[in-house]
């Protein structure tokens, strides 16, 4: 499975932003995968799925925890996601793993 994406020359770890982004309350399920983009090669974007009713303030909550990690430079302002997209549930594989890979089909097209 990729848990790296390469933005502009950068690596960024799918795998920390998850980590990070999960331990926000409202979180109940993240991954980040990265879509392919002209000008960078590739770019993050965070499927969120949240605990309770879509919270309109969730994807706010991403960005700003995730801007605070980036201000205090434990992460590269490349590990931004371009996108925070609430959604009601991640696709799994047979044995209930997060499908990345159909995740990045589906979103790359958006």
């Amino acid at each position: 499975m990729k848990d790296v994406i390469k933005s502009g020359g950068e690596w960024i770890s799918s795998l920390q932003l998850e980590e990070l982004i999960a331990k926000l309350p409202g979180v109940a399920e993240v991954a980040v995968v990265g879509v392919p983009d002209r000008q960078w090669g590739e770019r993050p974007i965070a499927l969120v799925v949240a605990r309770s009713a879509k919270d309109p303030s969730l994807a706010a909550d991403v960005r700003k925890l995730v801007q605070e990690h980036v201000d205090d430079a434990s992460l590269s302002k490349y590990a931004m996601p371009d996108r925070v997209i609430l959604v009601e549930a991640l696709e799994k594989t047979s044995v209930g793993k997060i499908d990345k890979r159909i995740l990045r089909e589906r979103y790359a097209l958006s």
